[in-house]
């Protein structure tokens, strides 16, 4: 795997697809700079969640064909895509199967059965699934309000819960009004004032259960029952890991990652996958155990892994990732950049430095990226009144921060891009850009970030509810650019990361020494009889490179 820099985009992103990304990294202007490609994993046949909910890992139809992979491969640019070791779609061909047939499925055990595994652990509750004790509850991470369930109708008529720890959706077919006169075996007159009674229901997202019926009452039981019959789901469904089928299917994804041109896998919410009565149910003590069996897999591909997780500073878990042999995310340079640049002052920054270098941390960092700035992680590492403060900054800025089912203060991330997070400052972007390409890590690189996108409070709106993440996911089309490729602050990053390519300086085995204080410092890099070194000084934004 090389060491030079990492552009991170979705297949459309920059034009309408994969091919137009290709024609970008193709313009004399992007010879040699970027050597990896973090395509997100709407490349693949995705469902929602803008590529996080998988129905399989065959290119997307709309966004990718396999040439436009080869043509990445003669450029000299490898690949980091995503696999998400925690949960398949619902659209997914083992979960339709499992729909379909039932207790007869071939996948019944590929996903958890709710009440199977808390069996004997909880109480059955009147919906039908088993609530766990609270001695359970008290130990488990919730990412929705409720329980992480979804109720799925089985070829039999029983609903059945299945474990759902990200997104769901339920939705239902609206009958005609003859279909309710044959439903509810009513005349026609009655059927027409029914079925206003019932889309203007379902229009509203109201569950058939809890539709007033009012006077035609009489008929809810057998019209429910027919729309519990034809409802259909979108979410993501977590994957038994206790299955041979999962680990079967975790081998043939690997391999066909690798089959694209993959060097690096993201392990997409990984430490959701292990689960244990009795255990959390987010990186408890078996995660590490899973992931080595992961990584036994992916050598057989010569697939480096990195691990996905958000976690303070203080609980030192990038570090237990990194003990056990594994690349790990940077997700502290970006606060501590904001905070560097507020306090005109290096001390935090150096620190981490210092703690990369030292510890022999191997790491991928960024500026942005498609979620959001993680400012949370920084606990333990800079003072909490700090990190407010950071999060009271770009939120000024016109950032926005995301409610975690009412709680402000548990979520990670602050959505802004880079950009306007700086206080669309091009001094500013251009330092965060150097410091970045210098510190010790692989760099990866948002595309929004190298053409200084900034915050899209339209894309917010046209997404509605939980439509945060689009402030910083903005579709750049092929005029914009050309146009950006004529911007000042746009060519000297292509010229740093330039630099960052191809000095023989950068290299995971180089030498790299952080010296200064206060305002100033130094980052210097050397390997044989090559060095390169970054002087900075926060009371001006300048830099300089020798």
């Amino acid at each position: 795997m090389k060491n030079n820099p990492m552009l991170n985009a979705y297949p459309d992103s920059i034009g309408e697809n994969l091919g137009d990304i290709v024609e970008f990294l193709s313009k004399p202007e992007l010879k040699d700079v970027f050597g990896s490609f973090y395509i997100l994993p709407s490349v693949f046949n995705t469902d929602l969640d803008r590529g996080f909910s998988v129905v399989d890992y065959n290119l997307s139809d709309e966004f990718a064909k396999a040439e436009d992979l080869e043509k990445l491969q003669n450029l000299g640019i490898d690949l980091k895509l995503d696999f998400i070791l925690n949960h398949a779609s619902v659209l997914s061909p083992q979960f339709q199967d499992l729909i379909k047939n039932g207790e007869n499925s071939k996948y019944k055990d590929f996903f958890i059965n709710w009440n199977e595994f808390w069996k004997d652990n909880g109480e059955m509750t009147e919906e039908g699934y088993i609530k766990p004790y609270d001695e359970h509850l008290k130990k488990m991470f919730f990412r929705k309000a409720g329980l992480p369930i979804l109720m799925v109708r089985m070829p039999d008529g029983k609903d059945v819960p299945y474990w759902n720890t990200f997104y769901q959706k339920v939705s239902y077919k609206k009958p005609t009004v003859q279909e309710l006169m044959k439903i509810a075996n009513i005349q026609y007159g009655t059927a027409l004032k029914l079925h206003e009674i019932v889309i203007n229901g379902l229009d509203n997202d109201i569950k058939p259960s809890e539709i007033d019926f009012k006077q035609f009452d009489k008929y809810k039981t057998v019209v429910c029952e027919w729309l519990e019959g034809q409802r259909e789901y979108l979410g993501q469904m977590d994957l038994n890991i206790k299955s041979d089928l999962v680990w079967e299917f975790y081998d043939n994804t690997l391999k066909q990652l690798s089959d694209y041109g993959a060097s690096i896998v993201r392990l997409d919410a990984f430490a959701y996958a292990p689960k244990g009565v009795g255990e959390k149910n987010f990186l408890n003590d078996s995660t590490w155990d899973v992931l080595e069996k992961v990584n036994s897999l992916a050598k057989k591909y010569n697939l480096e892994l990195l691990p996905e997780i958000h976690a303070s500073y203080g609980e030192k878990i990038h570090e237990k990732v990194a003990n056990e042999g594994y690349m790990t995310y940077d997700f502290f340079l970006p606060g501590l950049l904001i905070d560097a640049f507020e306090s005109k002052n290096c001390e935090h920054l150096k620190q981490w430095a210092e703690d990369i270098i030292n510890k022999k941390l191997k790491v991928v960092n960024m500026l942005g990226c498609h979620d959001g700035i993680p400012l949370l992680d920084l606990k333990g590492l800079i003072p909490d009144e700090k990190i407010q403060g950071l999060i009271d900054t770009v939120v000024s800025r016109g950032g926005h921060v995301k409610d975690l089912h009412g709680a402000k203060n548990v979520y990670y991330q602050v959505n802004a891009t880079y950009y306007s997070a700086l206080g669309e400052d091009d001094k500013k972007m251009l330092l965060a850009r150097a410091i970045q390409l210098f510190m010790p890590a692989k760099p990866q690189v948002w595309y929004l970030d190298l053409f200084c996108g900034k915050n899209d409070y339209e894309a917010v709106k046209r997404a509605g509810k939980d439509g945060h993440k689009e402030i910083n996911r903005t579709n750049l089309t092929k005029q914009q650019i050309e146009d950006g490729l004529k911007n000042p602050v746009v060519l000297k990053q292509l010229e740093l990361l330039k630099l960052r390519y191809s000095h023989p300086a950068f290299d995971f085995d180089s030498k790299v020494e952080f010296t200064g204080e206060n305002n100033k410092f130094t980052i210097k890099w050397t390997k044989d009889d090559n060095s390169i070194q970054l002087d900075c000084d926060l009371a001006d934004l300048s830099y300089s490179i020798n």
